[in-house]
């Protein structure tokens, strides 16, 4: 099937794209289907025009745009179909002809892969009683793998035999379980945590937890970081997603503390925010409140990273 046949003949098409013109007018066409035609996006470096071509029109349409772009994408609802127009021909590819084999082979690998026989996290509600992942938690799962991945970086150079680790703002524990386990079964580091937080009734749901499956050097405490009443010296300071200003305090244990490694994800960073006030040449950073909200993290962040060279 050509191009032209499959543009105008195909009703699951969800969206088409033209890139990398060869000649054309157009740096960029993009189609989206509207009940019984097409709305077209055509794009130059500095504008955007608007088209409606209808379906029994599609066949003329694309005769004219083949040859003129290298690269044309049919997004469809079953498979994506991709023509790579080179050496005066186009090359069709479906990604929903890619054999099993080489799908599973790019399938990412996680230093704690679903399937790993552990019971926690059946508790915690990230694993299901097979050990599957439950499909609400799949972004949790792998945000916590990658916090864990960057754990392993820091080991590249040699693994300690003694780890005693500080997590503020721990909430409901997921990186906490997920750490320990880490540390003390797969890296085999006799490892100590401590998980810190404000909310009392999570605080004892998870060390009922642990206690359960023996997790004996793992303890979580109700506590208030801004308070820093801490009496550990962690060589270790975690913290994902402690909001606002509690990454700030985490971060100022770390230090004062004497911790070897920080690793800190902040999360809703408000303070500069909501202090942060219009006048000056800046203004146009501040007019709008999505613009507003990520240049007061990025300026939070910049401090944060002043604060620590020094």
């Amino acid at each position: 099937m050509t191009f032209q046949e499959e543009a105008s003949r195909r009703r699951d098409i969800l969206k088409i794209v033209c890139s990398s013109p060869k000649g054309a007018k157009w740096r960029k066409i993009t189609l989206i289907p509207t009940g019984q035609a097409y709305f077209a996006e055509m794009l130059t470096d500095t504008q955007a025009f608007h088209k409606v071509i209808s379906f029994e029109e599609m066949t003329l349409w694309a005769e004219d745009v083949v040859g003129k772009y290298r690269q044309i994408a049919l997004f469809c609802k079953e498979e994506t179909v991709t023509y790579l127009f080179s050496k005066n021909k186009f090359k069709r590819l479906s990604h929903a002809e890619e054999n099993k084999e080489q799908s599973a082979q790019r399938k990412k690998k996680y230093i704690l892969d679903e399937g790993s026989d552990i019971p926690a996290f059946v508790d915690l509600g990230v694993f299901t009683k097979d050990f599957k992942v439950v499909r609400s938690m799949y972004d949790k799962f792998r945000q916590v793998n990658r916090f864990i991945e960057t754990v392993d970086d820091l080991f590249k150079d040699g693994v300690p035999k003694k780890l005693t680790v500080a997590d503020f703002g721990c909430g409901k524990s997921y990186l906490t379980f997920f750490l320990y386990h880490y540390l003390t079964n797969v890296r085999k580091i006799d490892a100590e945590i401590v998980g810190y937080d404000l909310k009392e009734d999570v605080v004892a749901k998870c060390n009922d937890i642990a206690v359960k499956y023996g997790y004996g050097k793992l303890h979580f405490v109700a506590a208030d970081v801004s308070r820093g009443e801490f009496s550990m010296k962690p060589d270790m300071v975690v913290s994902l997603h402690a909001c606002d200003t509690a990454t700030d305090y985490a971060i100022h244990y770390a230090v004062t503390s004497g911790a070897k490694y920080l690793l800190s994800v902040p999360c809703c960073q408000h303070e500069v925010n909501l202090s942060i006030r219009n006048g000056g040449e800046m203004d146009f950073l501040l007019r709008y409140g999505l613009i507003k909200e990520r240049t007061s993290a990025l300026i939070t962040d910049s401090i944060r990273a002043m604060l620590l060279e020094d």
